[in-house]
């Protein structure tokens, strides 16, 4: 038990607890501005995000990532609040929550491993892109005193690191948050700070159920929100842990993560909470500040509530200006500058699928439609590309009566064209052979092009010999295939 506690607790505690800390004084605003972007009270969003926060530490399958209220779940939530009020959230999100338990049993957090790079990084930069537009609200006919602040902010956080000793020992978020909040309060700097953005509650969550007829109309109402929360939310929680992994040379249990956040959004609608999932912003802040074990993400969720609860008098102190900072800090280190370098040396298929993502991501706000075009053109240039790879050759045999073809390559729904095309099915000879052992057949639109060559051959009155099937490619083309059956030519003439 002890080995345990400190291999996945206490392994990084300094780190951990700092870390949670600067994530917990960046998780308020968003929390609030979430709410507010759902039509929900801004303690909705700030339960949800403390009791997510907690439960994701034990049971998430991610050491180190942040999960919380998230604006990509807030869209999905506005029709519902407008048209039927809060409680059938709290029920939606019960029910989002079993949907990704049922996702994670299910092993669905394997399907990332069809999301290709290229996608991955059109997603990070189009994060980044809307972290940072995110800001400019705040950065919007303001007086200077704000811009003096927030580049004040961004030269603390990247330039105490440098400072010998204590540079390394504390944060440079937190000392921005900090130093910034002293001199505004200090000097009575008339600017927007994080009390401006809304009432903070001033009780503990308290355990409920939501208020609503527990019956199939019910049902029938909340299923098409929690779906698309739970879809949007494992796909946000997939992709940053990717991020995650890839920042900290780790690696993560998907599953695990999908049945911890199901758990986690079950509790957050018990206590009031919105459904939620991970946060790339937090969760770069989070290691960027150190952060690497479940002790971070456990301290943000704790010391969220404590804030709100008992530091409330400073906590709505703190300018937006030195929060603005720290998330200006965060697009930049998300933003991959890498692939602008990369877009004259990468294949134009793969620079198309990594802008079309973030063109559509920041458009429609929306980051599963994105990834999910992103993922379609991928795969659309991938069998494009695999479709071309399909070489027939030919010789006449037995003096110009016997015609052998070799196939080589895969055929299935890209390249079956090519392939019936390869074939002189007019040619006057006696027997034909199709040569398949360099081949392999994929679906029933392949096996449909070689029951047309066959069945065409035949019908000009040549003898048609298919050699050479693997395995696989003949277990499909016995079940699919028609030019071995009495009725070939009725059911290829019903096509």
């Amino acid at each position: 038990m002890l080995t345990y506690l400190k291999r996945h607790w206490f392994f990084n505690l300094r780190g951990d607890l700092l870390s949670g800390i600067v994530v917990a004084l960046a998780l308020i605003p968003e929390a609030i501005a979430f709410s507010i972007l759902a039509g929900v009270d801004p303690k909705v969003g700030l339960y949800a995000s403390f009791c997510i926060a907690v439960i994701i530490a034990f049971t998430g399958g991610r050491p180190g990532m942040i999960s919380a209220a998230t604006g990509a779940m807030a869209l999905v939530m506005v029709s519902l609040v407008k048209e039927h009020g809060l409680q059938y959230l709290l029920a939606a999100t019960l029910l989002t929550g079993v949907l990704q338990i049922i996702a994670g049993y299910l092993k669905l957090g394997q399907l990332m491993r069809f999301v290709s790079r290229s996608v991955v990084t059109g997603f990070v930069n189009a994060l980044a892109i809307l972290i940072f537009t995110a800001q400019l609200p705040e950065l919007t006919g303001v007086t200077w005193h704000v811009y003096a602040m927030t580049a004040a902010g961004l030269a603390i956080i990247y330039g105490f690191p440098y400072l010998p000793v204590i540079g390394k020992l504390i944060p440079s978020p937190l000392i921005c948050i900090t130093l910034l909040t002293v001199v505004a309060v200090s000097l009575e700097i008339d600017i927007r700070t994080v009390g401006d953005m809304g009432e903070l509650p001033d009780t503990l969550p308290v355990f409920l159920l939501p208020q609503v007829p527990f019956n199939l109309e019910t049902l029938w109402i909340i299923l098409p929100y929690s779906i698309g929360l739970a879809v949007v939310g494992l796909l946000e929680s997939m992709m940053t842990a990717t991020i995650v992994d890839d920042l900290t040379d780790t690696s993560s249990d998907r599953n695990r993560e999908c049945r911890g956040q199901g758990i986690a959004n079950i509790g957050a609608g018990l206590f009031g909470g919105m459904a939620g999932c991970a946060m790339i912003g937090q969760s770069i802040i989070n290691v960027k500040s150190g952060g690497r074990g479940r002790l971070s993400t456990l301290t943000a969720g704790v010391f969220l509530l404590v804030m709100i609860l008992v530091l409330d008098d400073w906590l709505r102190m703190i300018p937006m200006a030195a929060l603005v900072a720290v998330m200006i800090m965060v697009s930049i280190g998300t933003f991959s500058w890498q692939s602008i370098r990369d877009l004259k040396k990468h294949p134009l298929s793969t620079n198309i699928v990594m802008v079309t993502t973030v063109v559509v991501v920041v458009a429609t706000h929306n980051l599963a439609i994105g990834v999910a075009v992103g993922v379609l053109l991928a795969s659309l240039f991938f069998a494009n590309k695999v479709g071309h790879y399909l070489h027939i050759q030919s010789r006449i045999d037995n003096q110009g009566r016997e015609r052998h073809y070799q196939v080589m390559g895969q055929v299935f729904f890209s390249s079956s064209e090519k392939f019936m095309a390869a074939f002189d099915v007019k040619e006057a000879v006696d027997k034909v052979i199709i040569d398949l052992s360099q081949a392999h057949f994929w679906d029933i639109t392949a096996v449909d092009a070689l029951d047309r060559v066959v069945l065409k051959f035949r019908r000009e009155g040549a003898d048609v010999q298919v050699v050479g099937l693997n395995q696989a490619s003949a277990t499909i083309v016995d079940r699919f295939g028609v030019h071995d059956k009495d009725n070939a030519d009725d059911i290829l003439n019903s096509h």
